[in-house]
C-alpha cells in the first residue's frame, strides 16, 4: 500500500529472531542489505521499513541515513507517508523520536518482564528456564500457567532430582561436610572417573569441552543455594558492553556477570527435591570462610598480579610463606589436577625480596626509552614505604609487569630485553 504506483518489492532482507539492539552490521539479513548497497547490479533503489522500531534502535538512523544517499538509495517509511527526505527537519525529527520510542519499548518490557520473574521466583519458586543444575532434569509440572501459551500445547517444567548425577553432588557436600577442600574433591572425582556436567550433558553444554572436573565447576556446585530446594534467580546478570572501542558503530554485546547475594531472589517455600538440607548447605558455606586474625582475611599483598614469572609467562599468584606475603607460580599445576613429573619446581619470592628493589626498578624505568611500552610518567623516587606505594600505583597504571627470573634470581620491568636488578636471597 505504501510504495503502491511507485515500485515492485524485488528482495526482502527479514531479520527474524534478531534483537533490534544490534547495529545493522551484526544482523545477517541486515548486514546482507549494506553489503549490497554498493553492488550497482543490485536491483532495486529504495529500501521500504514497515515498522521504524523494528528496524532502528536509538541513534542506528543517524547512521545509516548517510549510507543510504551516499548510495543513491531511497528510504519509505509509513511514519511519513513515503519516503523520507534527507534534508527535510521534520523528518530528522520524527525518525530522532521513533528511535527514543523504540529504545522505550526495549527498557520497559525488560523492567516489566524482570519484575514478573522476580515474583514468580519469590512468591511460586516456578522453574523460569535455562539449564538445570548439574544434579537435577528437568520434569512435567502440568499445563503452562499462561493460557495463551497452554493453548499452544506449552508445558511448565520443574526441578527433579536426576538418578545419574544426584547422588554425586550428595557426596560432594558430604565430603565437604568432611572437612576435605573442594580442590580434593575435584581431584577424587577425576579419578574416579565421574563424567563432569558437560560430559554428562554434552547437548546443554556443546560450549564446554567435557574434558574433566574443575575446580572452579566443584566450588560454584558447592556454592548454589538451589540444591537445598529453593529456586533462586538473578544470580547472574547481562551486562553490555561495546563490542569494540575502537569501533562504537558496532554496538555493544551482552555479556554475562556474576551477581552478589543480596541481589539474588530466592523462592520463600521449597519449589523442588532438596539434595542437601539448609543446615549442612549453610554449614559447607561457613568451612570456607576464614576465622581469626591469622586467616587470610588480614593478609595483603601489594603486588598482586604485577609479578611474572620468567620460565612460562605466568602471572604469580599470593601465597602466604612463613608468616609473610609471598608470589609463587606452580606453573600450570593445581591442587585438583594429578602431579605430572616433568612440571618444573614451584618458583617462589617473597614480597620482602621485590619492594627494597622498587627504587632502582624506578630509575631504570625513568632512564629507558624502550625498556617498556609504556614508561612510568617521569622520575620515581623511593625513600619511604609512602613512596613504595606510588610506585606501585604507578607501576598498575602504567600496565608495567615485574618479570620474575628465580634461576638468575633477578627482576625485570616490562620487555624481555629491559635492563633488570639481581634479588639476593637476604632481601
Amino acid at each position: 500500500m505504501l510504495t503502491g504506483g511507485h515500485g515492485t518489492i524485488v528482495a526482502e532482507f527479514f531479520d527474524t529472531g534478531e534483537s533490534r539492539t544490534l547495529p545493522w552490521a551484526r544482523r545477517p539479513q541486515s548486514a546482507a542489505l549494506v553489503a549490497a548497497l554498493a553492488d550497482p547490479e543490485r536491483g532495486w533503489n529504495a529500501v521500504v521499513i514497515g515498522e521504524y522500531e523494528r528496524a532502528f534502535y536509538g541513534n542506528q538512523y543517524a547512521s545509516m541515513a548517510p549510507l543510504f544517499e551516499h548510495f543513491g538509495i531511497q528510504l519509505w517509511m509509513p511514519e511519513v507517508g513515503g519516503r523520507v527526505d534527507w534534508h527535510a527537519e521534520d523528518h530528522e525529527q520524527t525518525m530522532l523520536a521513533l528511535g527514543l520510542s523504540s529504545k522505550r519499548e526495549i527498557t520497559h518490557t525488560r523492567i516489566r518482564v524482570r519484575t514478573a520473574m522476580a515474583t514468580q521466583t519469590l512468591e511460586q519458586g516456578r522453574y523460569l528456564g535455562g539449564r538445570p543444575p548439574y544434579g537435577y532434569r528437568l520434569g512435567d509440572a502440568g499445563p503452562h500457567p499462561n493460557k495463551a501459551h497452554a493453548a499452544w500445547g506449552r508445558r511448565a517444567h520443574r526441578l527433579e532430582p536426576d538418578p545419574a548425577t544426584a547422588p554425586v553432588v550428595r557426596w560432594m557436600f558430604a565430603q565437604r561436610l568432611a572437612g576435605h577442600s573442594a580442590a580434593r574433591i575435584t581431584r577424587a572425582l577425576n579419578d574416579a572417573g565421574i563424567p563432569c556436567p558437560s560430559a554428562a550433558d554434552p547437548e546443554r553444554n556443546p560450549h564446554r569441552t567435557g574434558a574433566a572436573w574443575a575446580l572452579r565447576t566443584v566450588a560454584a556446585i558447592l556454592a548454589n543455594s538451589r540444591y537445598t530446594g529453593r529456586q533462586v534467580w538473578n544470580r547472574q546478570r547481562s551486562d553490555f558492553d561495546l563490542a569494540d572501542p575502537a569501533n562504537t558503530s558496532l554496538g555493544h554485546r551482552q555479556v554475562q556477570r556474576w551477581n552478589l547475594p543480596e541481589g539474588w531472589v530466592i523462592s520463600k517455600h521449597p519449589a523442588h527435591a532438596a539434595l542437601v538440607s539448609e543446615a549442612d548447605f549453610i554449614a559447607a558455606q561457613d568451612l570456607a570462610v576464614p576465622r581469626g586474625p591469622a586467616g587470610p582475611a588480614v593478609r595483603r599483598y601489594l603486588l598482586a598480579g604485577l609479578v611474572a614469572c620468567g620460565r612460562c609467562g605466568r602471572r604469580l599468584e599470593s601465597a602466604w610463606s612463613s608468616g609473610k606475603p609471598a608470589y609463587r607460580c606452580r606453573h600450570g599445576y593445581t591442587s585438583a589436577t594429578g602431579p605430572d613429573p616433568d612440571r618444573p619446581k614451584n618458583t617462589y619470592v617473597r614480597e620482602d625480596q621485590i619492594l627494597p628493589h622498587l627504587a632502582a626498578i624506578g630509575i631504570l624505568l625513568a632512564g629507558s626509552a624502550t625498556g617498556t611500552s609504556r614508561r612510568v610518567n617521569g622520575p620515581v623516587q623511593v625513600t619511604g614505604p609512602a613512596d613504595t606505594a606510588a610506585m606501585i600505583d604507578q607501576l598498575r597504571a602504567d600496565g608495567v609487569v615485574l618479570t620474575h627470573d628465580a634461576d638468575g634470581r633477578t627482576l625485570r620491568a616490562g620487555s624481555q630485553d629491559a635492563p633488570s636488578v639481581t634479588i639476593s636471597n637476604g632481601h
